[in-house]
């Protein structure tokens, strides 16, 4: 079970706020692209599952790193996600060729995608590619607490978010809010996960 802390930033500013603060703690920066599957009947998301290859690097034509993720059961109340997940790295080239075919998952020997074929009864010719967008993350290490600073690109607008993952989600949200408001920065609690935004097509409302 993964549990996460979600809060929206509202703008640019807020996010550019936010950066700005935490730059001492900075460790790291991922160029993320995401991309999602199901099968041609929705036998995935049917069952509130879906499986995402996530490429790391400023083009996935290029990547060194793939990882593939099965999530299921997402539940966001109160900005605090849990979701049931199942991660393995696999390799990029693969990845790419799952893109442009994506039944190719119904003959990978991945574990993950193993579980996607036996788990979801996905027919081996009935995969398809739902498309992606593009996530810029900076990694902050504060306070014992590992901060994701996101800005999510989809084609219909930009979303910037804060997760921390958790297991004392409760505490972690606390000394967030305390730190965003200490530095008059704006945020609210998320209401959606970014793959439902991206299926939804618009940004939810503030």
């Amino acid at each position: 079970m993964e549990v996460e802390v979600k809060l929206r930033l509202p703008d640019s500013a807020a996010h550019q706020s936010l950066s700005t603060v935490l730059s001492p703690f900075l460790r790291r920066t991922h160029f993320q692209h995401n991309v999602f599957f199901d099968g041609a009947a929705s036998e995935l998301s049917s069952r509130r599952a879906v499986l995402r290859l996530r490429f790391y690097g400023e083009d996935p034509e290029t990547a060194e790193r793939c990882v593939s993720s099965l999530k299921a059961k997402a539940v966001l109340v109160n900005g605090v996600s849990r979701v049931e997940e199942d991660e393995e790295e696999i390799d990029p080239f693969l990845g790419r060729e799952i893109c442009a075919n994506p039944n190719l998952i119904g003959s990978s020997e991945s574990r993950v995608l193993k579980r996607v074929r036996e788990e979801f009864g996905v027919k081996e010719s009935g995969y398809v590619c739902l498309g992606g967008f593009k996530n810029i993350r900076g990694v902050y290490e504060w306070k014992g607490l590992e901060l994701e600073v996101d800005e999510t690109l989809f084609d219909f607008g930009t979303l910037y978010e804060i997760e921390c993952e958790s297991s004392e989600p409760e505490k972690a949200k606390e000394m967030i809010e305390e730190l965003l408001k200490d530095n008059g920065i704006p945020y609210s609690c998320s209401k959606m996960s970014k793959f439902a935004i991206f299926r939804a097509r618009e940004l939810p409302l503030l």
